[in-house]
């Protein structure tokens, strides 16, 4: 794959991600708030912090939330809740990814040859693990039969 092709492709496809948590948060809003995997990201306390931060700090919200992982889902979420203009909210994510989608694209190409050493060995760490947890079942079931063959 030709990296000057897939790096705009990534690039949208990271934008069409956040633009559809903006969108979810404009549209249905406060309804989404009710849903439990939504909850169990962006709190109520997390929630009224956000929305009063928009209220103050809207555009740096927006850029530093797309580099802060587990904050920038509810981030953008609540930027729809808050109704930050579209035009505003697109414009800051694509600067802001527009730095990070590049570096994590570089990294991602300069790393590429050692993935399948990294997949070796996270399949022989897996080998390890399943060998020793057959072997605590083994233990556990070995204890709860003497356990329950004593009077």
């Amino acid at each position: 794959m030709r990296w000057w092709l897939a790096l705009p492709v990534s690039f949208v496809g990271v934008l069409s991600g956040d633009v559809a948590l903006y969108w979810v948060g404009h549209h249905w809003g406060e309804r989404v708030l009710g849903w439990s995997p939504v909850r169990w990201v962006l709190t109520p306390a997390r929630e009224e912090q956000l929305k009063a931060a928009y209220r103050n700090h809207g555009v740096k919200i927006v850029f530093t939330a797309r580099h802060v992982m587990g904050l920038r889902a509810a981030a953008f979420l609540t930027a729809g809740i808050a109704h930050v203009p579209f035009w505003r909210f697109l414009a800051v994510d694509a600067a802001a990814a527009l730095l990070s989608v590049p570096f994590g694209f570089f990294l991602a190409f300069l790393f590429a040859d050692q993935v399948e050493q990294v997949l070796a060995d996270v399949h022989r760490v897996e080998r390890w693990l399943g060998l020793l947890g057959l072997v605590a079942i083994a233990v556990w079931v070995a204890i709860a039969v003497r356990r329950r063959g004593r009077p």
